[in-house]
Parts: C-alpha cells; sequence; structure tokens
C-alpha cells in the first residue's frame, strides 16, 4: 500500500480546497491510500521554544509522525492575499525541524490548488514549493494543477463531480505515485 498524506491550507468547513483534496482520496487507485491530515489548525505557532524534546506539544509529534509514516505528500491550497496561508506556512515550519533531519527530507511533495482569482492559487503554491524545498522536501516541480475562479466553477457543482477535475487529480495522484522511490536528481 502506497500512503500519501494530504495537507490542506483552508482552515474552512466548506473549502473547494479540502473538497479537492476529499475527491483526490476518494478517487485514489487501488494500492494507494491518501489521507487528508485535519489537524493542522491545531499546531502552535513555530516556537524553538517549545521545540525540544521535553517540550514540543502532542499535537507536533503526532503531526511530524504522520509526515514520516507517509511515502509522500500532497498539498491542497488556496491563495491567501497573493501567497500562502498562514496556516500552512505553519505547518511546513514545524515539519522543517529538527534541522537537516526532518520527517520532510526527501519526501516527495506536489503541491495543488484552487482559488477564486484567474490564475488557481499559483503564487501560493509557488511560494509552497520554496518553503518546502528549503525545508528538505523533493518538491515535484513538474505536477501542478492550478484550479482558478473556484466561486464559480464550484458554486453549484462539487468538485467530485467535474469530471474534468476528477482527471487532472487522478493525473496528480499517478504523477505522485510515480515520483516514489524514484531516483532523484542530485
Amino acid at each position: 500500500m502506497t500512503d500519501i498524506l494530504v495537507l490542506v491550507g483552508s482552515l474552512r468547513a466548506g473549502s473547494t480546497n479540502k473538497q479537492i483534496a476529499e475527491t483526490a482520496a476518494q478517487n485514489a487507485p487501488e494500492g494507494v491510500s491518501l489521507t487528508v491530515f485535519g489537524d493542522i489548525a491545531q499546531l502552535p505557532f513555530y516556537n524553538e521554544d517549545i521545540d525540544t524534546e521535553d517540550t514540543v506539544p502532542q499535537s507536533v509529534v503526532d503531526f511530524r509522525a504522520a509526515i514520516g509514516s507517509a511515502d509522500a505528500l500532497l498539498v491542497v491550497t488556496p491563495e491567501h492575499n497573493g501567497t500562502i496561508p498562514a496556516v500552512l506556512k505553519n505547518a511546513i515550519d514545524w515539519a522543517s525541524r529538527p534541522y537537516g533531519a526532518s520527517q520532510l527530507v526527501g519526501t516527495p511533495v506536489a503541491v495543488i490548488g484552487s482559488a477564486f482569482g484567474q490564475f488557481g492559487g499559483v503564487w501560493a503554491q509557488d511560494e509552497a514549493r520554496k518553503a518546502l524545498g528549503i525545508a528538505g522536501a523533493t518538491v515535484l516541480d513538474d505536477i501542478k494543477l492550478a484550479i482558478p475562479g473556484s466561486v464559480v466553477r464550484f458554486a453549484d457543482v462539487h468538485p467530485k463531480d467535474d469530471a474534468e477535475v476528477v482527471g487532472q487529480l487522478d493525473e496528480v495522484v499517478a504523477g505522485l505515485v510515480s515520483a516514489i522511490g524514484a531516483p532523484q536528481a542530485a
């Protein structure tokens, strides 16, 4: 079984990006499990003073363990004011530690998402890729999906009922699965 952990950069209950993540999970091919991690809101703001062996919060321990047990990550994010949502950046900060030896090091990661604007949140996706790469993840720059106009496109249609989106998500997951265990360029 291939395990992919999905991080959603939106906290809103009716989030289109959460719906996209759930659609990807529901349509996972046989032998692949996508688990949407639902608790990044429980991570405190990153503070090195509490990131010690004796004081690291349990929510962080659980988050890091989830990353460590996954074969890959799929990040699904909206765009907040032209950049990465704060809750997602905070999660990446926690995941990036301990420096040089975090659970992210070498983990294949794809970043996708949707936003209201005409470009589908590409700025946020690029910022997330940048932060994840600096944190040591193996960012798959060739796997991209930016769905523009989310408020209009999904006003009356759930992403799971949009055949084009389902097909695109299938391609994203297939690309991510094929990158697992593949040799990476030095």
